[in-house]
C-alpha cells in the first residue's frame, strides 16, 4: 500500500513540502497519479527518511503502564539514594585525607623551622668545650 504525500509526511514526521522537494530533486522517488496526488512506496520513503514512532497522547494509560511507571520511579529513587550514600562516603574519605595532609604539613613545617634555627653554641671555645 503506497502513501500519499500527506500520509508519508506523517509517517516520517516531515512536512509535505520537504517530501515534495525530495521528489523534485530525485532523492526520493514518487509517482504522480492522474488526479495530481503523489504515490510513494513505503520502503522508498523509509530509505530516505527513517520512520518516527507514532505518539498519541489521547490514549488512556493502561494499568500496566501506570505500574511500570511507578516501578521506574521507585527504581530511580533507590538509585538516587545509593548515589547519595556513595557521595557521603567519598566526602568523608576526602575530609579524612585532608586532615592527614594537614597533620603532615604541620610536622614538616615544625621540622623546617627547627632546622632554620641554629641551636649550636656560638664561638670557637664553646664549640671546643661542647657547651
Amino acid at each position: 500500500m503506497n502513501y500519499t504525500l500527506g500520509e508519508a509526511a506523517k509517517a516520517v514526521g516531515k512536512s509535505k513540502t520537504t517530501l515534495h522537494r525530495a521528489i523534485k530533486s530525485g532523492r526520493l522517488s514518487g509517482y504522480r497519479a492522474t488526479d495530481g496526488s503523489y504515490s510513494i512506496d513505503p520502503s522508498e520513503l523509509h530509505r530516505v527518511f527513517p520512520p518516527t514512532p507514532s505518539v498519541t497522547g489521547t490514549e488512556p494509560l493502561r494499568r500496566n503502564d501506570v505500574e511500570q511507571q511507578s516501578n521506574t520511579v521507585e527504581t530511580l529513587r533507590i538509585q538516587l539514594e545509593l548515589q547519595e550514600k556513595e557521595r557521603q562516603r567519598e566526602r568523608a574519605l576526602l575530609q579524612e585525607t585532608i586532615a592527614d595532609l594537614r597533620e603532615d604539613r604541620d610536622r614538616w613545617c615544625q621540622q623546617a623551622t627547627a632546622l632554620l634555627e641554629d641551636k649550636r653554641p656560638k664561638g670557637f671555645f664553646k664549640r671546643l668545650i661542647g657547651r
